[in-house]
């Protein structure tokens, strides 16, 4: 019989435990921060305003969206609709949450929500599989840290050096993703949505489909879920 009792952390320990465990995301996300910071200055964006955008929204990809829309003359109802449909994926990532945040105080859930990230609900959230509202909160909240440091980097590097945003910053976006992504393929339907959405997205891409990114996500969703309703039924 174990004799060994295991102790849970207090907040303390699991705020720094939660911090810890994002540091190697954190690290791969402050190129795509910097990025930020200078695409908004490069795109005629005041430093007060570029780094408002870190602090108020806090998410990167509807972030350089916005901006090129901005930049491009877009109506701001055209720049609502697009970055409510690029972060619409935090409303799954909510319903998935729900019944670990449904019976925390207000302050928690939207302390929570507004630092739920992409990287948060993968890595930062879980301690040994058990949710952990002190945990989720040091590694939330040490990205948002991070985020807008390195955004704000990048607004001194936009004002100081031309064209830092030709340097191939953009590259920390995908590369972010690939970390969050790989981890999560752990059988066959998984690979099957991974494959079918890179193939389908690269052929909209090479022959300008403007949907192309829609088309893929569904048809990634939808042949993985076949193969997984396949395998149940061959059980």
């Amino acid at each position: 019989m174990n004799s060994q009792v295991k102790i849970p952390l207090n907040p303390k320990q699991s705020f720094l435990k939660g911090t810890v465990a994002m540091l190697p995301l954190i690290v791969a996300v402050l190129p795509w921060g910097i990025l930020v910071g200078a695409y908004g200055i490069e795109s005629g964006l005041t430093a007060w305003q570029t780094q408002a955008m870190s602090l108020f929204v806090f998410a990167g990809t509807s972030q350089l969206v916005a901006i090129g829309m901005l930049q491009a003359g877009a109506s701001m109802f055209s720049i609502l609709i697009t970055t409510l449909l690029i972060t619409s994926r935090h409303l799954l990532y909510s319903m998935a949450m729900r019944q670990h945040i449904q019976a925390l105080p207000l302050k928690w859930r939207s302390s929570l929500g507004f630092l739920l990230t992409d990287e948060l609900f993968v890595n930062g959230t879980q301690d040994n599989g058990i949710f952990n509202r002190w945990y989720a909160l040091g590694g939330g909240l040490s990205f948002y840290i991070a985020w807008n440091v390195a955004t704000l980097l990048g607004i001194v590097a936009g004002a100081a050096l031309p064209n830092l945003t030709t340097l191939g910053l953009d590259f920390a976006v995908v590369a972010t993703f690939i970390a969050i992504l790989i981890p999560m393929i752990k059988n066959l339907s998984y690979l099957v949505c991974v494959g079918i959405s890179l193939v389908v997205s690269v052929y909209c891409e090479a022959h300008e489909v403007q949907a192309g990114l829609l088309i893929s996500i569904i048809l990634g969703m939808l042949s993985g879920y076949f193969i997984k309703c396949t395998a149940r039924r061959s059980k």
